[in-house]
């Protein structure tokens, strides 16, 4: 039994890095991979779109700025609200 317990904490700490990765993504600074591989709805099209808008407008002022981008709805919007910041703290 108490193999198991320390099985389950190995385990749990080894998730962790996971859970924190799995944070927020900062849609001003992250990459067309990055946001394809940590955001739900986006794929590598859509995470192009993004840097490429980004490139050509300047930074997002927010999430809801995303609607600016050919491709990206609100219902895509609402999916990642709460895994995108556009600051550096949010």
């Amino acid at each position: 039994m108490k193999a198991l317990r320390i099985l389950g904490l190995v385990a749990l700490l080894a998730l962790s890095p996971v859970a924190v990765m799995a944070g927020s993504v900062n849609i001003n600074t992250a990459d067309a991979e990055t946001l394809a591989d940590s955001l739900d709805g986006i794929g590598p099209v859509k995470a192009r779109a993004i840097v490429e808008y980004r490139e050509a407008n300047g930074e997002f002022g927010s999430v809801e700025d995303l609607l600016e981008v050919s491709g990206i709805g609100a219902g895509t919007v609402e999916a990642v609200r709460d895994r995108v910041m556009t600051g550096e703290s949010e």
